[in-house]
């Protein structure tokens, strides 16, 4: 029995799906389906099955997912405290919605990591689901994205106010229309990232209260390419403002006139309360309220570095 084949019991059972539970881990779900295989063998039960609506718990796997969650823990403060004893930085593992991941948080990191070079950072993307139970299972130490509860385990505090708009390519028969309403959208082809297919991030609930079919919905791999695609006239695209303002002035995209739009949103940072969460990511919630931070979230940087940015799957052999 290892960490990793109860990182990944526990994940499918609080995730519901092996692959929510690899994209979590940032594995492959061949990987995360192995691993489970090799935790039911030794225990000789199933631990988790797929019924009618979804993953449920055998009832060995109810008594089970517990203690593996407490296992876990443990697992992750034997880690840290090896790590202080070996003087390594302390890790700071971030989880982030794509959005975030791709425009402010890469400039906030580096300005944190600037004062606090004791800390190592690392940056994964995920959905807004998955975040609370990464966080309940020490799996990750502060979520960047839509707000999330926990039953008061999780403190969620604002990181960025933002306005969200609708935009389109200057060729693009809705550029010049004004009191544009839900009607006039439904039907356009919408070029999104993948936080578009996230429940709980602003473009995939506007999608949904606008009605627009999956068929005319076209997903990018980044906001980048969604809103170069926009520029082309191919569609339209969902933008925070401030990320757009340099297209917006040189006339490549289009500020819609849609009712009710543009709308002030937050991101925000959850992390567990005080007396669980670790010294690092403490530092960050009180960086997170000076002006250095703010600043450095309206000016992102054109990317993260390699070493610090982890894909949301990556093909592994992991046991």
């Amino acid at each position: 029995m290892t960490l990793n084949q109860l990182q990944a019991f526990v994940l499918v059972a609080r995730l519901g799906s092996l692959t929510a539970a690899a994209r979590a881990l940032g594995v492959s779900e061949p990987a995360v389906a192995a691993a489970l295989a090799s935790l039911r063998r030794q225990l000789g039960d199933p631990l988790v099955e797929r019924g009618p609506s979804g993953m449920a718990l055998s009832p060995a796997g109810r008594r089970l997912v517990g203690l593996a969650s407490q296992m876990v823990a443990l697992g992750v403060e034997a880690e840290a405290a090896v790590r202080q004893a070996n003087g390594a930085p302390e890790r700071l593992r971030i989880t982030s919605t794509g959005a975030i991941a791709e425009s402010s948080a890469p400039a906030l990191l580096d300005a944190f990591t600037s004062r606090s070079a004791a800390i190592e950072v690392s940056l994964v993307v995920v959905q807004g689901v998955e975040m609370p139970a990464l966080l309940a299972e020490r799996l990750c130490d502060v979520a960047l994205g839509p707000r999330l509860s926990g039953d008061g385990d999780l403190e969620s505090i604002p990181l960025l106010r933002y306005r969200l708009a609708m935009v389109a390519g200057p060729t693009h028969r809705l550029a010049a229309r004004s009191s544009l309403g839900p009607k006039d959208l439904a039907a356009e082809t919408w070029l999104v990232d993948p936080d578009a297919n996230d429940p709980t991030c602003a473009p995939g609930q506007v999608l949904q209260r606008l009605g627009v079919p999956e068929t005319r919905i076209r997903v990018f791999p980044s906001q980048a390419a969604a809103w170069l695609a926009a520029e082309e006239g191919q569609g339209v695209a969902l933008a925070a403002l401030h990320l757009v303002t340099t297209e917006l002035t040189r006339g490549s995209l289009r500020l819609l006139e849609v009712t009710g739009f543009p709308v002030e949103l937050l991101w925000y940072a959850t992390m567990l309360r005080p007396d669980r969460r670790s010294p690092a990511a403490s530092a960050l919630r009180h960086f997170l309220s000076t002006p250095a931070a703010t600043h450095a979230m309206h000016a992102p940087s054109g990317g993260t570095p390699p070493g610090r940015f982890r894909p949301p799957v990556h093909v592994t052999i992991w046991s």
